[in-house]
């Protein structure tokens, strides 16, 4: 999600309407992308992840994607942003007890700091990493923009990645091992190809297949949309220190005519993403590809239980190695989660 965006909460009562058997129950999951808040008077912390966590699926760990919670009220301002690591740390600390379940929920995580720092950022990422004792992975940079009017820009700033503070911020990410996650609309993944390239040894995820844009002037246009994204997709892969989260893309678009009363199930969502998820994975490799939950921004229009089964219907056909490396196996190198990788490969 934005930072400071709206997050209205989901129906858990129409959500429940739809209840699915769990497809491929052993296989090995980690969630590399999922948020913990308090916004808008709607809770998602540990017991309510836990619990969508528990309905079904093998999840042996997750990763926290930064989302502008619990930020600090006092002190500098870019030191703020300690209080969201603070708080996954103790989110982190209640499921190590063993007290939510099985599944190390927010094993490692990723925040935000103000890349305008450029190349003095290094002190504040030390503290990021001491403050989450040691579980600091890298930051997010949210850099969304588009010129229409009818897009919310979820960047201030065009062609924010090109700037050269971010160049900055990238080579000190380098130089402590850390990875860099980057949200953008389609229409910029050239910027992520052109960062990619002046900073080769730097890990960067790619969020949400490269958010295509299928509203505002791109309505009705998804056709038109995908032709453009693929080819900027397949330059993107061609860098081999990018992977990408496959996830997070629209179930039913605002001319569905079918039944709304009941959610959608796992071979529906399966087919709205299949086109989208399969071109990533062709191009990435699945050793450079992860399935995504995106709770709990997600849970808006499918259950937990029913993305993940989705999931699993669209890597139906691939091996037993390459389901390892899309459920598990490349968030774990990706984040360098040696315990996790140690024991699902």
């Amino acid at each position: 999600m934005a930072a400071n965006t709206g997050q209205t909460a989901p129906d858990d009562n129409w959500l429940n309407k739809l209840q699915e058997d769990i497809l491929e129950p052993d296989i090995a999951i980690v969630d590399p992308h999922h948020h913990l808040w308090l916004r808008n008077g709607y809770t998602y912390l540990l017991p309510e992840l836990a619990a969508d966590m528990a309905s079904g699926h093998r999840i042996v760990a997750s990763v926290f994607a930064e989302c502008h919670s619990m930020y600090r009220q006092r002190g500098p301002l870019e030191e703020r942003s300690l209080g969201e690591t603070e708080f996954v740390r103790g989110q982190a600390a209640m499921s190590a007890s063993g007290g939510f379940g099985s599944a190390r929920a927010c094993d490692v995580m990723f925040g935000n700091v103000d890349v305008m720092l450029g190349d003095k950022v290094e002190p504040l990422l030390e503290k990021h990493v001491e403050f989450s004792g040691g579980s600091f992975r890298g930051i997010r940079i949210s850099s969304g923009w588009h010129s229409s009017d009818l897009i919310q820009n979820v960047s201030p700033d065009a062609q924010l990645l090109m700037s050269p503070q971010v160049d900055a911020v990238a080579a000190v990410l380098t130089r402590m091992d850390m990875t860099l996650d980057i949200w953008v609309y389609h229409t910029q993944l050239q910027e992520v190809a052109a960062l990619a390239d002046k900073h080769p040894d730097l890990t960067i995820v790619l969020n949400h297949v490269g958010s295509p844009i299928l509203g505002g002037p791109y309505r009705g246009k998804t056709a038109e949309v995908f032709e453009e994204w693929r080819g900027l997709i397949a330059e993107v892969a061609r860098r081999q220190n990018v992977f990408v989260k496959l996830g997070a893309l629209p179930i039913r678009m605002p001319d569905y005519s079918g039944d709304r009363t009941l959610p959608p199930g796992s071979i529906e969502v399966a087919a709205a993403w299949q086109s989208w998820v399969d071109f990533c994975i062709e191009a990435f490799s699945p050793s450079r590809a992860m399935f995504e939950s995106n709770f709990p921004v997600q849970k808006r229009w499918c259950s937990y239980q029913v993305c993940w089964n989705a999931f699993k219907r669209l890597a139906m056909y691939f091996s037993h190695a390459e389901k390892s490396a899309l459920f598990a196996g490349s968030a774990a190198h990706a984040y360098r989660m040696e315990g996790v990788l140690k024991s699902v490969t």
